[in-house]
């Protein structure tokens, strides 16, 4: 059995002692690859590399909602370099947030459409971030005829995944699952081949290690979870999530 971590912010500070042992631990528990997710352009090369560093991981690059407000000028020349990189496979983590406005929403959107055109110009897929902004995030993903993309941590409802699936995009779940009946309920009804698993490590712990720090190998639990809800065995989830995740991100 193999399952790939899709989305993870392993250069944070958190793992700074023990980086190491974090990755030998997923290696130990069934992990292929770990995506590490960059939110601005000084995390972007941080997950580069950390892909350098490590065969079984890679990056990606994009500015997160939260940090839109900070983009230079120039910012799409820096993202377009980081982009040549061999083991940068996404364009993200990108998208909408309209719970914590870090950004104004003005700006948010004008950095989402952006950085989404440069990932059509690049043909590269696109890691969208979508909290409480359904509406405008589907409208200019609509727009921007984007088909080759996921929303990660998905936590709306079966409805818009469904409107999601019409552009051509798919989702991925994290810990969440093992403890909102809601999204529960969004696993059992939709496609196994249109999700992905992923931890958003150090977030969104799953059961039974709620409050602790996350980490990759604890997609086990995600895919254990998933199994569960669709009466699947955990090695059908783990074979059908990890095609998808590498036909995804081409790896």
């Amino acid at each position: 059995m193999q399952l790939i971590d899709t989305h993870s912010h392993i250069y944070y500070d958190k793992y700074k002692d023990d980086l190491s042992e974090v990755i030998n631990r997923a290696t130990a528990n069934n992990i292929c690859n770990i995506i590490c997710v960059g939110v601005d352009i000084d995390s972007s090369k941080k997950s580069i590399k950390i892909s350098e560093e490590y065969a079984m991981i890679y990056s990606t690059v994009g500015y997160h909602p939260h940090e839109s407000k900070d983009a230079e000028k120039m910012y799409l020349d820096q993202l377009q370099d980081l982009l040549a990189h061999p083991k940068v496979v996404a364009l993200g983590e990108i998208g909408l947030d309209y719970y914590y406005n870090h950004s104004d929403h003005k700006t948010q959107i004008r950095v989402f459409r952006e950085q989404l055109e440069l990932a059509k110009t690049l043909d590269i897929p696109v890691i969208i971030h979508n909290r409480e902004a359904d509406n405008d995030l589907y409208e200019n993903l609509k727009d921007s005829g984007i088909s080759k993309g996921v929303i990660h941590c998905y936590s709306s409802d079966i409805k818009y995944a469904q409107k999601i699936f019409d552009l051509g995009l798919i989702i991925s779940f994290t810990g969440i699952i093992t403890f909102s009946d809601q999204l529960q309920k969004v696993v059992k009804e939709i496609p196994i081949e249109n999700m992905m698993l992923e931890t958003d490590s150090p977030y969104l712990t799953p059961i039974p290690h709620r409050g602790k720090r996350n980490e990759p190998y604890m997609v086990n639990f995600i895919a254990e979870k998933i199994a569960d809800i669709k009466q699947m065995s955990i090695d059908e989830v783990a074979s059908i999530t990890t095609k998808t995740a590498k036909q995804f991100f081409g790896i």
